[in-house]
This record gives structure tokens, sequence and C-alpha cells, in this order.
């Protein structure tokens, strides 16, 4: 069993950062494929960014050069950085982790990015 909690969602300006992070209930974040997916209000679940444990990444074209993914082993988290924010940014962040073919969702953060 993996237990996913994510943290540091809330409200900020446009032009703002914030930084998401996620904890993992077991020692599985150096050996899994890491993520982030995000769903916005009447819109489908989107990849935002993701990185394998060999370290190929995926991201969304929109949050290239905006989002950065990292995943500190010692600690079993992965973190989210977001900068440069935009109103369209708004979402539910789910932080995502593949071990051994088991699929682990955390329950969400929400992001809103306004004025």
């Amino acid at each position: 069993q993996v237990q996913l909690v994510e943290s540091g969602g809330g409200l900020v300006e446009p032009g703002g950062s914030l930084r998401l992070s996620c904890a993992a209930s077991g020692h599985i974040i150096d050996s899994s494929s890491v993520g982030w997916y995000r769903q916005a209000p009447g819109l489908e679940r989107e990849l935002v960014i993701s990185i394998t444990s060999a370290g190929l990444t995926r991201y969304a074209d929109s949050v290239k050069g905006r989002f950065t993914i990292s995943r500190d082993n010692f600690k079993n988290m992965v973190h989210l950085q977001m900068n440069s924010l935009k109103p369209e940014d708004t979402a539910l962040y789910y932080c995502h982790v593949i071990h051994f073919g088991q699929d682990y969702w955390g329950k969400g953060t929400l992001v809103t990015v306004s004025s």
C-alpha cells in the first residue's frame, strides 16, 4: 500500500509562483515513475509533467519553461515548482506514482490563479 499526500496549493496572483509537494508513505520514489496531473472544472484530467525512474520526462506544452518537476529520493517526495502562473493553470493538481506497474494517486491540492 502506498499513500500520497499533496500540499502547497492555494491562491496566487497571475505571474506568481507556487511549489507543490507530494509525500509518499513508502520508500518508492527513487524506483518509480512520478508526475503531476491536473483537472480543471469541466475539463479532462491532463498530464502536467512526469519523469520516469530512468530520467525520461514528459510535459504539457502549456507548461514548458514554467513548471519543473523534481524528486527527493532521500525524503521520498516529489515536488512541482510552478512559475509565471496563469489563470488557465487553475485546477486541482494530483500527484501520481507508478510503482511496479501499480498506479497510485493523491487526493489533490487546489491551485487557484487569480487577481
